[in-house]
């Protein structure tokens, strides 16, 4: 909207809504022409009076998608992630004061916004954040500040460079130039004010049919009477390269480029009020930047002003004020030729040149799902064509990526099928993606075939094949014996060493194989003297995973009563027992006592006694033979019975 007009607010009541079908020309109170009303929110849960611009996110990591809309008193952000049931999480309040204008745009993961009030600056916001929000809706605060200008009209984002673009700010109201590569340290480079002031632009790396510009930085200002493009490459030295002109101009407001980069369509803001035609949509030719034509006119059905528009593929999404959003075929600009594909009308009082209804619309979200953000008279709209109606019956283009997926601890994994999109496309933007096999097991390790099946939002669809490599680099699971003494047993005064295998002392599990071979080093029966000995364990599975486990063994010769204090004063009876043991010592407390069986597995590990006397039952011990630990200092010999 152009800063100088005067406000004129229509008021009016509104209860959130959800998914209404456009039937017989109308979506509930809404008219409809091939689109549906999936849900809408209106100003009073926002707790504002009027909205402005709006914009879209879609989450990196999961695909969750969040619309973002400008209103008076600040920035709304929202999940649609469900379109039937959108969550509004919260607010990110105005820096300053309210106003009636404020626009936002993204840029890697985080939100960019300025608005007319005064000192404003830009607000950097982590679009991330949403991600978690536990108590919706929550009232955010910026995660930076840009105050290098005080108040802005418009901000434009070339994502490729990572420059920012605030415009009817500073530098006579032309381009304030600031580098946004770390969104949270945003520089200033200075600015172009060589063609005064601009409502509104679009910034692209330039590969389009001019060869002389590829690979340069171009920016497209709609400045108030004609359309000037310039070369900002070097942010020190912006370069004029040319202006376009048209007749009945009032107020040049905004433009897009097709997606070919051969045309520039423009909106006039004031020329359906000025000189009482229908809206006019003005396309450029641009397939010259040093030279560039006006092409042709094309007019609407209403006399609604146009205000935002913006192209994906060969339509043409415009906010149309009192009108809603008009959609325009643009296949055949090179025959001069556009055609109305359909409407959704948010405004319904009237299709009169006023400055009430749709201020913006986004309209490039991949699940087809669009954006669209009243002024005044409604709230936030979200819409989406109703498939037949909509006359799209090109299918995708499927296009595949080989991908290798790793099985987990329970030998199972699961795809998304947007895993296996190598980049695929469709005219009106993909809805689904589906796969014939989404879960893989230990049976699936190696190459797999799998379909991927796209969809948009007509019902046409695509297929590709992708190869989904299953691996399992998941080592096997020992369960390990302890550290452990072993007293000796042989006449020679050494020690045979078990298998602690056979026993279950030591064994291993795996995700995907089943029997396992554990090998013992040393093995058993090897032949140990009085020492320390470190026992190692390895295995390894069906596919190359390798793991290990060991114990320390100490090898020891059995101790009787001798000369140290403690085995002088000690008793242990009845010896062999069948059920009690005691234990007595007259020279120093029992600290601690452990008994093991004739392996060296310790049974029972008794701590932090402090007593001269202990007994211990051994009633549930098997028969045989044990020995007891005392203090570390004395083993002695028990018999069960």
């Amino acid at each position: 909207m152009k800063k100088t007009f005067p406000i004129f607010l229509l008021l009016a009541s509104f209860i959130a809504i959800g998914q209404t079908p456009c039937l017989n020309g109308m979506a509930g109170d809404y008219p409809c022409n091939g689109y549906d009303l999936q849900s809408f929110i209106p100003f009073s849960t926002f707790d504002a009076s009027t909205g402005n611009d709006s914009w879209g996110w879609t989450d990196p990591q999961d695909g969750s998608e969040y619309a973002l809309m400008g209103l008076n008193n600040g920035t709304v952000f929202i999940d649609i992630t469900d379109p039937i049931n959108p969550v509004y999480l919260g607010k990110l309040p105005t820096h300053t004061t309210s106003t009636t204008w404020r626009d936002v745009k993204v840029y890697n993961n985080y939100a960019f916004v300025v608005s007319e009030a005064g000192g404003h600056g830009m607000q950097v916001f982590d679009l991330t954040r949403l991600r978690n929000v536990v108590s919706p809706p929550e009232s955010f605060t910026e995660d930076a500040h840009y105050d290098g200008f005080g108040s802005a009209h418009n901000i434009v984002i070339n994502e490729e460079s990572g420059y920012a673009y605030a415009v009817g700010a500073d530098f006579s109201g032309g381009a304030h130039f600031i580098n946004i590569q770390n969104p949270l340290n945003p520089l200033g480079e200075g600015g172009y004010a060589g063609s005064g002031y601009t409502h509104d632009a679009q910034v692209i790396t330039y590969n389009g049919p001019d060869s002389d510009y590829t690979g340069r930085e171009i920016y497209v200002g709609s400045n108030e009477n004609e359309v000037v493009i310039v070369d900002v490459t070097d942010k020190t030295n912006p370069v004029l390269i040319s202006t376009a002109t048209y007749t009945n101009d009032a107020y040049t407001h905004q433009g897009w480029f097709t997606e070919d980069l051969n045309y520039f369509i423009v909106g006039d803001e004031v020329d359906e009020l000025d000189f009482g035609f229908n809206t006019k949509t003005i396309v450029f030719d641009f397939t010259d930047l040093d030279n560039p034509q006006f092409d042709f006119d094309h007019f609407g059905t209403t006399t609604a002003i146009d205000h935002n528009g913006y192209t994906k593929g060969d339509k043409y999404y415009l906010a149309n004020y009192t009108a809603g959003m008009t959609v325009l075929d643009i296949s055949d600009l090179q025959n001069q030729n556009i055609s109305e594909l359909g409407y959704f009308d948010t405004y319904p009082n009237s299709n009169s040149a006023d400055f009430s209804g749709a201020w913006n619309v986004y309209p490039y979200f991949e699940s087809g799902n669009i954006v669209i953000s009243n002024y005044s008279g409604g709230g936030f709209f979200l819409v989406k064509a109703s498939g037949p109606t909509n006359e799209d019956n090109e299918d995708p283009i499927a296009l595949c990526q080989n991908i290798t997926i790793l099985l987990d601890e329970n030998g199972q994994a699961t795809i998304n099928a947007n895993f296996l999109d190598g980049g695929s496309t469709d005219n009106e933007g993909i809805v689904s993606f589906e796969v014939n096999i989404d879960t893989f097991s230990c049976d699936d390790i190696g190459e797999n075939t799998v379909t991927l099946t796209i969809s948009d939002a007509s019902g046409n669809t695509a297929t590709c094949e992708a190869i989904v490599s299953v691996a399992d680099n998941i080592n096997p699971i020992f369960v390990c014996a302890e550290d452990q003494n072993a007293l000796i047993t042989n006449p020679d005064g050494t020690y045979t060493l078990p298998d602690y295998i056979i026993s279950n002392e030591v064994s291993a599990t795996d995700n995907c194989s089943d029997n396992l071979i554990i090998t013992q080093n040393p093995s058993a029966g090897t032949i140990l003297g009085i020492g320390t000995t470190i026992v190692n364990f390895e295995t390894a599975d069906d596919f190359g995973n390798i793991t290990t486990c060991s114990f320390e063994l100490n090898v020891i010769i059995e101790l009787g009563f001798n000369d140290n204090n403690l085995s002088e004063g000690l008793a242990i009876y009845p010896n062999p027992s069948a059920s009690f043991i005691t234990i007595k010592s007259k020279n120093q407390p029992i600290e601690n006592v452990k008994i093991s069986d004739i392996s060296g597995k310790q049974i029972i590990d008794l701590k932090n006694l402090n007593t001269e006397t202990k007994n211990i039952d051994i009633s549930y011990l098997s028969k045989g033979i044990y020995f007891i630990s005392i203090n570390n200092q004395v083993i002695k010999k028990l018999i069960k019975i």
